[in-house]
Parts: structure tokens; sequence; C-alpha cells
């Protein structure tokens, strides 16, 4: 007979050595990272800081790299959903500082948005594009060479870098019309919200939409064709710059399908476009200089940089 002590040691001993071991997901690693993941790491600064207007907004960061130049440029604008609350610059600052270090000069726009007192439509289309403009005189006083120009931006930024690429067709009495606006030689958007009415009525939420579309251009009764023709590239003429779309095929905010669709309006309309998705890729993994993404990324701007 077995005794009741002995029993219930050899009952305990038996279910420790089938407890399973701690789970691990498999695809822990592939999970999109979020933004305050990629803020918590440290961060370099700016060759400069310049203004381009007088508001506290109205100013961009250069990256400048070592030597005597002229460097190539990057003209970037970062996102977070056209929202004052959400960080902005530094959201960029990562892959600021890796394309400096490849000998690229970038210039890091910041712009009035939703929640500043001039944010919205017009406002922040008009920081943008004298922020972009404002570059000529830049390259007065730093060693830039404007002929090798490539706006991007990532998340609602990369809208505002597609549409800053556009402006060129817009109407001689738009507010945001401009007698001779730089344009690049082409523009690269990194899950870039590109079409507003396609993101406005099947965007997931995770940006506010339809409310921040709305809050960013006006209600829905104010969309007018006229109006999102001054606003969005999905609804612009013909786009002549060059367009790379690249999404992030597990992106949650801005889903690859959009990109998809933008770039079949695009090619519809005859502009030259090409969409990219990476694998594994998420929202901020597009602006993680660590993230495999970014290797590809880099690729394609310093491609689009020295392309004749």
């Amino acid at each position: 007979m077995i005794r009741p002590i002995l029993l219930a040691a050899t009952l305990l001993v038996a279910c420790q050595a089938e407890t399973p071991a701690p789970y691990t997901d498999p695809h822990a690693e592939a999970r999109p990272i979020a933004w305050n993941e990629l803020l918590d790491r440290p961060r370099e600064t700016a060759t400069a800081r310049i203004a381009f207007a007088e508001g506290e907004q109205e100013f961009g960061e250069l990256w400048l790299p070592e030597g005597n130049g002229p460097f190539p440029v990057v003209a970037m604008v970062h996102g977070g959903c056209w929202l004052s609350q959400i960080p902005g610059t530094i959201l960029q600052d990562y892959v600021a500082a890796d394309l400096r270090d490849y000998g690229i000069a970038v210039w890091n726009l910041e712009y009035a948005r939703i929640g500043h007192e001039t944010g919205g439509w017009p406002g922040t289309f008009e920081d943008v594009a004298a922020g972009m403009d404002y570059l000529r005189v830049v390259a007065n006083d730093y060693p830039l060479d404007l002929d090798r120009l490539v706006f991007t931006g990532h998340s609602a930024g990369g809208h505002l870098a597609l549409w800053a690429a556009a402006r060129g067709s817009l109407p001689d009495d738009s507010p945001v019309h401009a007698a001779d606006p730089l344009l690049p030689d082409a523009v690269v958007t990194l899950a870039g919200i590109n079409d507003l009415a396609d993101y406005r009525a099947h965007g997931p939420g995770r940006c506010g939409e339809p409310d921040t579309v709305d809050n960013l251009v006006g209600p829905i009764e104010t969309q007018t064709r006229d109006l999102m023709a001054q606003v969005s590239p999905g609804s612009m003429s013909a786009i002549t710059v060059d367009q790379v779309i690249i999404s992030g095929a597990l992106d949650p905010i801005v889903p690859p399908v959009l990109g998809e669709r933008y770039a079949l309006l695009a090619e519809a309309r005859g502009d030259t476009v090409r969409h990219v998705v990476l694998p594994e890729a998420g929202h901020f993994e597009l602006i993680d200089p660590t993230a495999p993404a970014w290797q590809e990324i880099r690729a394609v701007l310093v491609e689009a940089l020295e392309a004749e």
C-alpha cells in the first residue's frame, strides 16, 4: 500500500514534469512597434533649426553630412494624424540621422497641425508649401544640391509630401497656389494617406477618421470636388513627379490596400507610380532605421536621388 504522503509527492512531481514551458509567440519579433517604443530610444540632434516664417511651428531642421558638399537633399514631412497632440519632427530624427550618415542632407519640416491656431485648411498646407520653398533660401547658406531633391513623408506626412510634389497643378485662385513652387525629382510616401476621401470612408479609424479628415479640410458638406482637388493627391490632376508608394504589410493604421488603390488611381490618370509592400513591417517600422524595412526604403531614396 502506498502511503498518502508518498502518493501526493509522486503526483506533485508528475504534474511539475508535465507543466508546459511559458508560451513564446513565434511572431513576436514581427509584431509592429508603436511610436512611443520608437521615441524611447536616444536621439541625435539636427545641425540647425531654421525658421521659414514667424509662427511657432514654422521651422525646419537641417541635418547636414560631414564634408564640403553640395549634398543631395531629402525633404521630409512627419506624420501624426495631422494632430498637434502627437510628437512632431522628433518622430523622424532617427531616419534623418541615418540619411545624414549616408551623405544625404535632410530638411525635416514642422508645420501647424489640427489643434494649433492656424492648423487645418489652408494653414497646414501653407506651412508645408512655404517650408519646401524655403529650401532655396537655405541653399544659399548651406551646401545643398537642389537638383537632386526627393520629398518623403510618413503617414499624414506622406499625404503632405505627396501634396507638395503635386502643387504645381493648383489653380491660380487657390489660397495655396505658388507661381514657382519648388518641386522634387521624385516623392516617396511611407504609409502615406494619399487619398483623403478614401481614408475618410475606408480608414480603420486609428487616426480618428472620419473626424480627423473633416477637421483638416472642413466638414463633409464643404468637401466639394474643387476643394478636394486642392488638398488631396487622390483628387488632384495628374502628378508629373515620379512616385513610390510604400506600405507595411502589417500596418494597422494605413493598411496597404489603401496604397494599392491610390497607385491604381494614379496610374489610370497617367502618373508614373510604383507601389511597394514591405513584409513584416507595420506603421512605424517605416521610420525605424533598425528595421529591415528601412534598408529597402533608404535604397529607394538613394535610387531616386541618383536618377537622371
